[in-house]
């Protein structure tokens, strides 16, 4: 997954405009976080991981759906946090753990949390937290390496698609109606969300 956000995040680089100061301090936490995480995974037995699958899914798509009323409501936000402040660098701490833990919609907890912390150019805050997935996911990586955790003949079909993907997709959402791609990705969610609960709970019943 981090060959399609770091192709995703090069077609928003133009947009990316935080200070040098704040941008290292953010990055510098996602990174400590997204170790964090990786480790707290390689920790984890298979089995409890297995089970915790279809909750982690139903999470993030509940995330997701909620992502539009979450950003509106940090809009309104009369005393923004500053990026770098104590809060929202401990914020993003957790959100680049669970990224190095399992991943799935951690874009919407950023763009929500860039939102609480005054940045509500939203093409702005999606170049950042593009930036930041890339980050995360890249470092995430070293671990799996280290433990020689990756099964690689399909880790490299996967980063093929991947990219693919993350490039034609950042193009598409460009170019596409915001509620065609969210009703295609809420339709995909679900589903995912639907068969993991039933191949976990009910199928080894």
């Amino acid at each position: 997954m981090w060959l399609g956000s770091f192709a995703s995040a090069g077609s928003f680089r133009s947009e990316i405009d935080v200070p040098k100061a704040t941008l290292a301090r953010m990055l510098g936490t996602s990174a400590i976080g997204s170790i964090v995480g990786a480790l707290l995974l390689l920790r984890t037995p298979n089995a409890t991981f297995a089970g915790l699958i279809p909750f982690l899914l139903l999470g993030s798509t509940a995330i997701f759906v909620a992502g539009p009323a979450i950003t509106r409501a940090a809009g309104r936000a009369t005393n923004p946090i500053g990026l770098d402040s104590p809060l929202g660098l401990g914020a993003q701490f957790c959100i680049a753990i669970y990224g190095g833990f399992f991943g799935a919609a951690i874009g919407i907890l950023m763009l929500a949390l860039l939102g609480l912390l005054g940045m509500n150019d939203l093409r702005r805050a999606n170049a950042f937290k593009a930036l930041l997935a890339t980050l995360i996911n890249g470092v995430a990586v070293v671990p799996f390496v280290i433990a020689k955790a990756i099964a690689w003949e399909p880790a490299l079909f996967m980063g093929a698609g991947a990219i693919a993907g993350g490039y034609l997709g950042a193009d598409l959402v460009k170019r596409l109606p915001s509620s065609a791609v969210r009703t295609l990705v809420i339709v995909v969610a679900c589903t995912m969300t639907a068969y993991f609960f039933w191949t976990t709970y009910l199928v080894r019943r």
